[in-house]
């Protein structure tokens, strides 16, 4: 995955915003104000820190050891940093994405999910 691939990706779920509250290098994916991925597109190998389920995030990292790690400067036990290099498939790195972006919609209020699910 390119990083234009993952800002494209990260940028297609409803409500998504890029924001760079921290400096004009990191990009912040929120959505509804809720961050679910924080990266730096010029970085390499390219990382993106990813919230995640705790027991989840345990399983990732033992699973794909190096790969995917506690989140660097996040809350280690609800964020994971993945490295998107190639050596893990694109399809997982997807599914991780959409996941975080999941678990922050799950924690909006009410009426906030209610506002997603219109068209």
């Amino acid at each position: 995955m390119t990083p234009q691939e993952l800002r494209t990706f990260c940028l297609s779920f409803n409500a998504t915003v890029e924001d760079f509250p921290f400096s004009p290098e990191f990009s912040v994916f929120k959505v509804l104000g809720k961050l679910f991925a924080l990266t730096r597109l010029d970085l390499r190998p390219l990382t993106v820190n990813l919230k995640c389920d705790p027991d989840d995030a345990v399983r990732l990292r033992g699973e794909h050891e190096g790969l995917i790690i506690p989140g660097y400067h996040m809350n280690k036990r609800h964020w994971n940093t993945v490295t998107v290099d190639g050596e893990l498939p694109d399809q997982l790195v997807r599914e991780l994405i959409e996941d975080s972006y999941d678990l922050v919609v799950a924690g909006l209020p009410k009426a906030e999910r209610l506002r997603l699910d219109r068209p």
